[in-house]
């Protein structure tokens, strides 16, 4: 039985059982005194639209709200902490609610980071800094298109990362999409397919195929020309993304738990319903970077010239460079790479290789950046990255390191409500945003998280042209890997341009000016 459900039969017992025992014993009808008022506080909360618990869990859920009002004191001890010992659920948790409701972000006493722990990073500011862009009416666009695509596209530096409907609940997706419409930046699909709601309310986005070419497929789960070119062709998908592999399970297929699958989902993905759909681990339209070179021109043909690119999380070195002698032999190239760091989230993945598999987002990033400008290919291909991207500070951070622009899934879901209950796998999330049980998702009111997400965004790209202005910088691309500082040990600190030396423009076309770090690679049987 659904909470909802009751906390509506445990009240009318009790009013009857009240009102009953009152013809025996008069006296007893002052316990409706007591009991009344918490009957319509647990009326108000189902009927409530800015909290999502309170409407899924009357009454009870208040005390989740309670515990919050009190975490700065207590949770400190019951806190996540990332790779480098910092309390990232505490901090980055509430910054991403407080943005999302638009309240006070600033924090009191300063820093609540160890300045001196190995892994802090900083950012060089000026004397002379500049006023914010955003104060001044400029707020920066990266247009994306090569040669070959005749619909470039404007993007925010910001978007929402790909979450699949199926994985997500529809409220979760139309609140998403809602809020990029509003903001105007882009929405990823996810592998998922392309949903009704996804399209609802008009926001931008970006149709990712993956390795079951959910939505797009035949009967044997191989690509059907006409059903993409039907979707591609649709006003709203601005861009397509092939996903190779993402960043907390790269080398697996997706898995959609047998609980999620309805009726629906399973129509939109062209597969049978109420059973567990695990997507191949590799794509059947290629084998090899040659055929996916012309595979990525086949889907730009059929998409009338929308960008085209491929998101991927690096492991073997060898193969990104494969793909890359394959754009210089077909003449082919991607508009877009979409690079997803091994810290990347997932509502289900195995705990190997969420843990051990992928290379983180920095390291991932700087490669592919440095690769693409020693094959003289970077002037010519966006670089996009996702992988825990949640403040200001990581846009600049990522920006810095090579990317023209980032995605975000964790941030944007926690701006849509999730709490990180951990169930996303189990279809009994609480707030609605993780699962199909139609009862938990009611609960999630697509108005009122879509300005959230809206917010959330909003707050952030301005947080981030602070810092840039902060920096002395005239706009986003003037950042450098020497403009981040890292502590790599008590007493010693190094610029991000020191510890991955940019590779030079075109040094990876001759073998007299192949860097040291790429020479073995170039042992090895080429393409070219």
């Amino acid at each position: 039985m659904k909470a909802r459900e009751l906390f509506i039969l445990i009240s009318i017992v009790v009013v009857i059982a009240i009102v009953s025992l009152s013809f025996l014993w008069p006296p007893i009808l002052w316990g409706f005194v007591l009991i009344a008022p918490l009957i319509l506080m647990g009326v108000f909360d189902m009927l409530q639209k800015h909290h999502t618990i309170r409407r899924n869990f009357p009454l009870i859920g208040r005390f989740r709200y309670v515990l919050e009002s009190i975490r700065p004191e207590i949770m400190q001890y019951f806190v996540e902490t990332d790779t480098e010992g910092r309390p990232l659920n505490r901090i980055l948790r509430s910054l991403i609610y407080r943005r999302a409701k638009k309240v006070n972000d600033t924090e009191p006493f300063g820093t609540q980071m160890n300045l001196y722990h190995s892994g802090y990073e900083w950012m060089d500011h000026s004397m002379y800094a500049k006023q914010n862009p955003k104060e001044i009416g400029k707020f920066p666009r990266l247009l994306i298109g090569g040669a070959d695509c005749k619909q470039p596209y404007s993007s925010s530096l910001l978007n929402i990362s790909a979450m699949s409907f199926g994985s997500l609940s529809k409220n979760a997706v139309m609140a998403l999409n809602k809020g990029a419409k509003m903001g105007n930046f882009a929405h990823n699909t996810g592998e998922g397919g392309l949903s009704p709601y996804h399209l609802k309310y008009g926001g931008d986005l970006i149709w990712q195929i993956g390795t079951g070419y959910f939505g797009c497929r035949n009967e044997d789960g191989t690509f059907n020309e006409q059903s993409f070119r039907e979707g591609a062709l649709k006003p709203q998908v601005k861009m397509i993304e092939i996903k190779l592999s993402q960043g907390a399970k790269p080398g697996h297929g997706g898995i959609l738990p047998a609980s999620k699958n309805t009726e629906e989902i399973a129509k939109i993905r062209h597969v049978k319903p109420h059973v567990a759909v695990h997507s191949p681990p590799a794509h059947s339209a290629f084998s090899n970077p040659i055929e996916f070179m012309h595979f990525i021109k086949k889907v730009r043909e059929l998409s009338d010239g929308k960008p085209i690119g491929f998101k991927l999380c690096i492991g073997r070195k060898q193969e990104f460079m494969d793909f890359c002698e394959a754009m210089i032999c077909t003449g082919i190239k991607p508009d877009f790479i979409t690079v997803d760091g091994g810290e990347g989230g997932t509502g289900a993945a195995p705990v190997e290789f969420a843990n051990s598999i992928g290379m983180p987002l920095r390291e991932g990033l700087v490669f592919v950046d440095d690769t693409l400008r020693g094959f003289g290919l970077r002037k010519d291909i966006k670089v996009i990255v996702a992988g825990k991207i949640i403040t200001g500070f990581h846009i600049a951070r990522a920006i810095a390191l090579g990317a023209d622009g980032c995605n975000s899934a964790r941030a944007m879901m926690l701006s849509i409500g999730c709490i990180q209950a951990l169930q996303c796998n189990n279809n009994t999330c609480p707030v609605g945003v993780a699962t199909q049980n139609k009862s938990l998702v009611k609960g999630l009111v697509v108005d009122d998280k879509a300005v959230r997400a809206f917010n959330y965004h909003e707050t952030t790209i301005h947080s981030f042209l602070e810092l840039i202005a902060a920096a002395g910088l005239d706009g986003p691309y003037d950042l450098r890997r020497k403009h981040i500082n890292k502590r790599v040990g008590m007493y010693n600190v190094l610029t991000y341009d020191e510890i991955y030396p940019p590779v030079k423009e075109g040094s990876l076309l001759s073998l007299e000016t192949i860097p040291e770090s790429y020479q073995k690679y170039f042992q090895l049987t080429r393409i070219m």
